[in-house]
């Protein structure tokens, strides 16, 4: 198996999905419980999710970056000899 790449910290382009996913799955399990109404904020998620994949901005990622959290460095480093 080849080396998998480890993260370096959390950023934003992590935790958007992480809590995507947090509240699909409360929204779901609350529509099983109590009502099929909850479906309504799983569609509003994936909505959301939809934008920030073609924008690359929701309203969740702007207040995690004024909260703190930072973006990721994508761009290769040049290497040093």
């Amino acid at each position: 198996m080849p080396n998998l790449p480890r993260h370096h910290g959390w950023t934003v382009e992590r935790v958007v999905p992480l809590m995507a996913g947090v509240i699909v799955l409360a929204s779901v399990a609350s529509a099983a419980v109590f009502s099929p109404w909850w479906l309504l904020l799983t569609g509003f998620v994936g909505a959301n999710l939809v934008f920030y994949s073609l924008a690359g901005w929701c309203p969740a990622s702007l207040i995690m970056e004024r909260a703190g959290l930072e973006r990721a460095d994508c761009r290769i480093q040049p290497t040093t000899r």
